[in-house]
């Protein structure tokens, strides 16, 4: 019996770090500010960890976009880092309205955060 305990050690060890699904969903901002050029042409840049998960589509001319496309990660972790950063899209530079960050813990979640230069970005991600 003594001979399973290294074997058993190991599996207890792989199961405690074992990679889940990341998906995050329902992204929408509000009251994003307008530059003095207009409204925002405002899209999502969705990252875990070192990893690029995409970015949403653009949303011309709103000040309160919505976005339906949906990300997901295999490869995730609790308590990787996530982070999305949302940007004003422009000819030849994009600039960045706001980042949001979180560790992320299994289960669903939903968030809100305030971004730098004004808004807030609403988002939903599940861990499992």
């Amino acid at each position: 019996m003594a001979s399973y305990s290294p074997l058993l050690l190991l599996v207890l060890c792989t199961l405690t770090v074992a990679e889940a699904q990341l998906k995050v969903f329902n992204m929408r901002a509000s009251k994003l500010d307008s530059s003095f050029l207009g409204t925002p042409d405002a899209y999502v840049k969705v990252f875990c960890g070192s990893a690029t998960l995409g970015e949403t589509s653009v949303r011309h001319n709103t000040e309160n976009p919505w976005w339906d496309e949906d990300f997901t990660y295999i490869n995730a972790r609790e308590n990787d880092v996530m982070r999305l950063e949302v940007h004003d899209h422009d000819f030849g530079f994009d600039d960045l309205l706001g980042v949001c960050q979180r560790k992320i813990k299994r289960g669903t979640h939903e968030h809100e955060c305030f971004l730098e230069e004004g808004g807030s970005l609403h988002y939903t991600y599940t861990l499992g």
